[in-house]
This record gives structure tokens, sequence and C-alpha cells, in this order.
């Protein structure tokens, strides 16, 4: 049964979290603070919804994957206007590449191994609850999070570029961790 393009347009904002996530990572390792993630998500999610009608999925993983693409997409073209060159497939590839990457490092956070069908959609599910959650989170508290558990950082590394000591990452992860715990405890 095919869904119909305005019921897919009602759950594109459940997915901002989640590609506010990617593009955060996408954005510190490729363009070092020259764009706002949340200027990229609304960005991706205005493109989303004007191509709606080419969304040919049923599941919510299906339409995490064409936003994945499309932020992708997003992402090469801005780096493509940042360069002023002509469009670099093989940059739109590496991003969807590095997208696909971080999405899985994402999801590599809440289970290792998803065997089945139903079980890969409520990975998918968790994985879009997750990113929800760490979307309300301090600043702070979610770049530790996000560049311990997701970039696999040390508390050193973490503490250099966020300016504090090791000491104070544990404890930003540590706050990070329980509140982000009692989200998604309140979710369910």
């Amino acid at each position: 049964m095919a869904h119909r393009p305005e019921e897919h347009s009602l759950s594109l904002d459940r997915f901002r979290g989640y590609l506010r996530v990617l593009a955060h990572m996408q954005l510190r390792a490729r363009f070092q603070g020259k764009f706002d993630a949340s200027d990229v998500v609304q960005e991706t999610l205005l493109k989303a919804h004007a191509a709606l009608n080419e969304f040919r999925g049923h599941e919510p993983a299906e339409l995490a994957a064409w936003l994945r693409q499309i932020l992708a997409r997003t992402l090469a073209d801005l780096g493509r206007d940042l360069e002023r060159a002509k469009r670099d497939i093989k940059l739109e590839r590496s991003l969807e590449g590095s997208l696909e990457h971080s999405s899985v490092r994402l999801l590599g956070w809440l289970a290792s191994d998803q065997p089945s069908p139903s079980q890969q959609a409520i990975f998918n599910e968790e994985a879009v609850r997750l990113a929800e959650a760490l979307a309300v989170l301090p600043e702070l508290q979610r770049e530790a999070l996000v560049l311990k558990h997701c970039e696999g950082w040390s508390l050193a590394d973490i503490g250099r570029h966020l300016g504090r000591s090791p000491a104070a990452v544990a404890s930003l992860l540590r706050r990070g961790l329980k509140q982000l715990r009692g989200s998604l405890h309140e979710g369910e």
C-alpha cells in the first residue's frame, strides 16, 4: 500500500533530530564551523518536502535512508558553493558513504546485531528516538556524547576540543548519559 505524500510530510519533521546529529558530525569533520547544522537540516527537509512525490518507500527506515541521500546532496552543494567548483559526483558519493557510516555509528551505540527486518525496523525507530533525545541535551553534553560514543574520541581529545579537563568531560558524559537515559525511558 503506497503512502500519500502528505502522510510523509507529517513525519519528515520527526527525523529533524536524527538529521541534525548526522549533519553536525559531517560539518565538524568536513567544513569546520562554516555552516550551522540546523540550517543544513532545514534545507534538507525543504528539498525532501518538495520531492515527496518521488519517494517510493513505505517504512520509516526507507524514509531515513532517502533523507540521508538528500542530506548528502545538500552537504555536497554547500561544499561546492564554498569552493565554487563544478559538481563532484565523488564528493556526493563520499558524503553519502560518510553519512551512512555516521548513521551506522549512531545505530551501533544502541546495539551490535539486528538480524531480522522487524528488528532492523525497531532499531531504526530507536535511532530516531536517540537522535531526538540527543537534540534536546545541552550543547556541551551532546557534543561530548557524540564525540565519545559516535566518533570514538578519548576523554583527553574531547577535553582539548571543548577546552575542558578530562575530569570535566567525564562529568559532562555522566550527566548527559543520565539525562539521555531519562528521556529515552520517558518515551517508552
